[in-house]
């Protein structure tokens, strides 16, 4: 049996517990397409160092990014706020499960700094669920962003949020900062939501990304899909419609990759080929910018899509 141990804990805690007794799936041996290389480089260990001086958590670590090495060379950290520990027991993610902690009063601060020193042109912040909080933890993201804008005015900011499941105005309190871009992951299809995203339901993710754009008509909204779980292409097609009409600007479309034994079989791995069909399916939808690829993931070269993005609606405005 393979247990998943959390590797800052001394006492060797089960990472996901809910995990824990799950018996094992197969793990399919990845393609060739799918490798990357080791995180080497003194630009990736100046990111790791910013990032511990900070006292800070990425998402890059918790959720075994495949790219952290690339991203990190280039001083790109996916910020991930509010703890380590997620209220939520999603069959695909690697973020460790369980009561978090209280929130930390000066991350918001912290993270102000660590953008600062590293000198991002675009961040990106994320977040575990917290829905033993009042809010969600819309509040905080406010306040992370207010951080950011007092010290780098000039940097870009990506949120990757919640949903906010049954949280009354969380959307609205986070739009109190409004963010350059507001990304929430579909994540997958709704027909393998029970056994992929239990926690969440499909039409609220959906809704909460249109309340965006009523709040804000100029925002820039994002979504991310994975695949490889089972699901169809014409399922994929209905969710590319979904959000369209929910008027999402960007898409981004990824293979998912089995962290454990204890996690979401993958069902299989889609071709480089059928993630270049997708992309053309979903710009012929209307997206405006689509990223699609084995390893694209939804903050990978988010500065770079962020300025293909501003161009794209200009040009669609000129």
């Amino acid at each position: 049996m393979t247990t998943i141990f959390d590797r800052d804990t001394k006492d060797r805690r089960p990472r996901h517990p809910e995990k824990a007794h799950r018996p094992d799936t197969e793990l399919l041996r990845k393609p060739g397409w799918i490798r990357v290389k080791a995180p080497v480089g003194r630009g990736y260990t100046k990111t790791r160092d910013i990032v511990r001086e900070h006292h800070l958590h990425t998402v890059c670590e918790e959720a075994g990014c495949p790219n952290i090495g690339e991203c990190w060379e280039k001083a790109h950290a996916t910020m991930m706020i509010m703890g380590d520990t997620c209220t939520r027991a999603c069959a695909f993610c690697n973020v460790k499960t369980g009561l978090p902690g209280p929130l930390d009063a000066e991350e918001p601060e912290n993270v102000a700094r660590a953008v600062e020193k590293l000198g991002l042109a675009h961040v990106v912040i994320t977040s575990v669920d917290r829905d033993d909080l009042m809010d969600g933890g819309a509040a905080h993201f406010a306040a992370t962003v207010r951080a950011i804008r007092a010290r780098s005015p000039k940097t870009t900011i990506e949120i990757l949020t919640p949903d906010f499941l049954r949280k009354d105005r969380a959307v609205e309190i986070v739009m109190t900062a409004p963010p350059d871009v507001y990304n929430h992951n579909l994540e997958t299809v709704p027909r393998l939501y029970l056994s992929v995203r239990p926690g969440a339901r499909y039409f609220a993710s959906l809704q909460l990304l249109a309340r965006v754009k009523e709040i804000d008509p100029n925002a820039f909204t994002k979504s991310g899909l994975m695949v490889g779980l089972g699901e169809s292409r014409e399922e994929i097609m209905q969710v590319m419609d979904d959000l369209r009409a929910a008027h999402v600007d960007f898409l981004t479309i990824g293979q998912y990759l089995q962290p454990s034994r204890k996690h979401a079989a993958v069902a299989r791995f889609w071709e480089p080929d059928e993630f270049k069909a997708l992309e053309q399916i979903a710009r012929a939808k209307g997206f405006l910018m689509v990223s699609a690829s084995p390893l694209t993931r939804s903050s990978y070269h988010a500065g770079e899509d962020f300025a293909l993005l501003r161009a794209a609606r200009l040009a669609a405005r000129s």
